[in-house]
């Protein structure tokens, strides 16, 4: 028998890493049914509470401000207890704030809202680092496939949630709470299945409950290329929001109902996770670079016809969201797997939450930018700016500005 040709054939993971990397999508998936809560609820809830639509983007603020404090908390759980303890505390966090959010329904305070919503903002992140638990389990060469694999598993709760406002606003008032509590009462079972489900994985799968101990000195493998991965996760990240955080809005003025609106925003989510498992597969094969630069590429088609189709028309706008969707995919797969092989074990954790922090920095500023961009030149230069900044992320790539091939130094492999 050809050992080596039997292998191959059973794939690039065995049975046991498989189960893993199953399990893991699972829990991804039932984790992320929760997110709609902070963002959909979170803001018709605070302009509920507080009778302003200014009040209503609030909520998602300090929610992205408690995704980066989460990533850090779960960084260092993880450095401490594992991959499992980190992610479980997480997810724990998120459904405290759920509870807290739900009080601050009854008793319309919008300051409760508010504290729940940075709890929540934990679970926030233990759904999204998920994927570089996943990537734990790949080696040189299977790494981008494994991270791809679970990523995709997130766009359940993003295409699922929205659809359940109505249901569980029904559910809600029917045990006495208010309507927009009905999210939230999701969340809380969501988190904490995921938690159980990872607790249970802990005990299969030992590279969900290693501690990795942080060795003394400076971390000796790729810094160059890990900043470069952090710039990278920034960069898709606030070319993604800031083009999202008008284009609703930018169709509904255009004349589009509300049903196409809902239609184009879930192409653009389709875009933005489905692809991850081929994302993943050619980041193992033509390198992470590669995949971010194609990443870059989408960017810059999704600005340049964002500023020349007619927003009006049906298929050309659909086109511009999906093609945005692809190019957030490409660079947050390529640039999570070029983050994942640039540090050593034990400096992963506080790396990746790094990353988290890049990226919702990036979406903060992102949102603003596109508020002053379109006051003074409309979609058109919004989407023209995008462009640019594809364009000029795809030039530093090719540079060698950012990312560039790994090097491992001999204290690195010792």
């Amino acid at each position: 028998m050809n050992v080596g040709t039997h292998a191959e054939a059973q794939g690039p993971f065995d049975a046991s890493e498989r189960r893993t990397l199953g399990l893991l999508a699972v829990a991804t998936a039932v984790g992320s049914l929760g997110l709609a809560a902070g963002g959909t609820a979170g803001a018709l809830l605070a302009e509920d509470i507080t009778g302003s639509e200014a009040a209503a983007g609030v909520p998602l603020g300090v929610l992205v401000a408690g995704s980066a404090g989460g990533a850090l908390l779960i960084a260092r759980q993880t450095t401490r207890s594992g991959r499992a303890a980190g992610l479980i505390l997480g997810y724990a966090l998120g459904a405290a704030g759920a509870v807290t959010v739900i009080g601050g329904a009854i008793a319309s305070s919008f300051v409760l809202v508010l504290a729940g919503s940075a709890a929540l903002g934990a679970a926030n992140a233990a759904v999204f680092l998920t994927r570089y638990a996943a990537a734990d389990l790949g080696s040189d060469t299977t790494r981008g496939q494994a991270l791809g694999t679970v990523f995709v598993a997130a766009s359940v709760g993003a295409i699922a949630s929205p659809n359940l406002l109505g249901p569980t606003g029904r559910l809600a008032e029917a045990i006495g709470l208010p309507e927009l509590a009905g999210l939230y009462l999701v969340a809380i079972p969501a988190f904490a299945v995921a938690a159980l489900l990872l607790g249970r994985l802990s005990r299969r799968a030992p590279s969900l409950r290693e501690i990795a101990l942080v060795p003394d000195g400076k971390p000796t493998l790729g810094l160059d290329r890990a900043r470069g991965a952090l710039v990278v996760l920034g960069a898709v990240n606030f070319v993604m929001v800031a083009v999202m955080a008008i284009a609703p809005v930018h169709l509904k003025e255009e004349g589009h109902e509300l049903g196409f609106v809902g239609l184009a925003v879930g192409i653009h989510v389709f875009g933005m996770f489905a692809p991850s498992p081929i994302s993943g597969w050619l980041a193992d094969r033509a390198g992470s670079t590669t995949v971010v630069s194609i990443g870059a590429v989408f960017l810059v088609a999704a600005g340049v016809s964002g500023a020349v189709v007619d927003s009006s028309g049906h298929v050309g706008i659909t086109v511009v969201l999906a093609l945005l969707g692809l190019g957030w995919n490409a660079g947050v797969v390529g640039g999570s797997t070029m983050l994942a092989s640039s540090v050593p074990a034990a400096q992963r954790p506080r790396a990746e939450s790094f990353g988290e922090i890049a990226m919702g920095g990036a979406a903060a500023i992102g949102a603003v930018f596109a508020g002053l961009v379109v006051a003074f030149g409309g979609f058109p230069a919004l989407a023209l700016a995008g462009a640019t900044a594809g364009a000029l992320l795809f030039a530093t790539l090719r540079l060698g500005l950012v990312g560039g091939e790994l090097r491992v130094s001999p204290a690195a492999q010792s």
